[in-house]
């Protein structure tokens, strides 16, 4: 795209290259401001910029400089950086979704899913109780956190167990699986689709669903399944709860946290949080310790990614062990409760 006319491209297009320029974080606190239709719009345009020119970005910063927050380091496009910059910006769960709606073979596929997910929750069990595990996963996995949970309570205790072993394992699954559900829905669904692969389901959509359902059942549920699979169960646990949810915390509890946790892991841990997340643990702490952590963070320079993950990991342990010992809870949203 190196002889795009700057001033002959849409405000959309402007904008996406402007998003590609300054990275997914920054550019998924831009896209917080929009709307999902909006957000699919500029999305579909960042997609199909996979390599940003120097002269383009030039341009694309004068007219957007007023608006340049941070990160300026990445240029390069594509699906993958739409599908990490909406990740942040709305969670896993919507960026598979709106990814989907956008990327190659997205289109009526989708549609007979959403109108299966508009079902009520025992409607959509009353047509999934006699199908396969792979093809309840599968379908579960592009429902909506909490009326998945809902059909997947209504499922026996062995079968929840195989369902959430096949959904933590799904990675791509072919588009056929889509008219077998749809044809026990409706007969007009049974429509030929192109042979394609689409996005579904993972470790990540599985930790999704087990934090929807009863606490009991969920510890159960994970127990079982480490039993059962040792290293799937692993990594769903370790989503379970993850370092940007500690916004999730009481300020008390943040509070308490913060008094258990080694002060080296947490500087690590923050070079890659939000800068919600940041205000808050900085706003837990006395200002002359925020001061301090501030200045240990930019003293560490840059920091390999797996160093900052293992910190994030040994804080999420702390929390862990806290919730289990009953002195903090995880069941209460923290961040709304913080005055500043």
């Amino acid at each position: 795209m190196s002889d795009t006319d700057y001033s002959k491209l849409s405000r959309p297009q402007r904008l996406a290259i402007f998003l590609i320029i300054i990275g997914p974080e920054a550019a998924a606190e831009v896209l917080r401001q929009f709307g999902d239709a909006e957000i699919e719009v500029i999305c579909r345009e960042m997609s199909t910029f996979t390599v940003v020119p120097t002269e383009l970005q030039k341009l694309s910063l004068e007219e957007f400089s007023p608006l340049v927050a941070r990160s300026m380091g990445s240029a390069l496009g594509g699906m993958a950086f739409a599908q990490r910059t909406l990740e942040i910006a709305k969670g896993d769960y919507k960026a598979s979704a709106i990814v989907g709606r956008i990327g190659p073979g997205g289109g009526s596929s989708i549609e007979v899913i959403k109108e299966i997910s508009e079902m009520e929750g025992r409607q959509i069990f009353n047509l999934l109780k006699s199908e396969q595990p792979q093809t309840i996963s599968f379908l579960l996995s592009y429902l909506d956190g909490a009326k998945a949970a809902e059909v997947f309570a209504l499922l026996g205790p062995e079968l929840r167990e195989e369902v959430v072993e096949r959904l933590g394992t799904i990675e791509s699954t072919s588009l056929d699986l889509v008219n077998k559900i749809a044809g026990s829905l409706h007969r007009h669904c049974a429509r030929k689709l192109r042979p394609s692969f689409h996005q579904s389901g993972g470790v990540r959509v599985a930790a999704d669903l087990i934090n929807q359902l009863d606490k009991e059942m969920s510890k159960e549920l994970i127990t079982r399944l480490e039993e059962r699979n040792a290293t799937l169960g692993a990594a769903i646990r370790k989503k379970l709860f993850s370092f940007e949810d500690i916004n999730r915390l009481q300020a008390s509890d943040l509070q308490r946290v913060l008094r258990e946790v080694d002060s080296a892991n947490l500087a690590t841990g923050m070079k890659s949080a939000s800068a919600m997340l940041r205000d808050r643990i900085y706003g837990s702490i006395s200002k002359r310790a925020a001061e301090s952590l501030k200045e240990e963070i930019e003293m560490l320079g840059a920091v390999r990614l797996k160093d900052v993950e293992a910190a994030q990991e040994a804080i999420i342990a702390v929390v862990r062990r806290l919730e289990e010992e009953g002195q903090i809870s995880l069941d209460a949203e923290g961040a709304d409760s913080v005055v500043s």
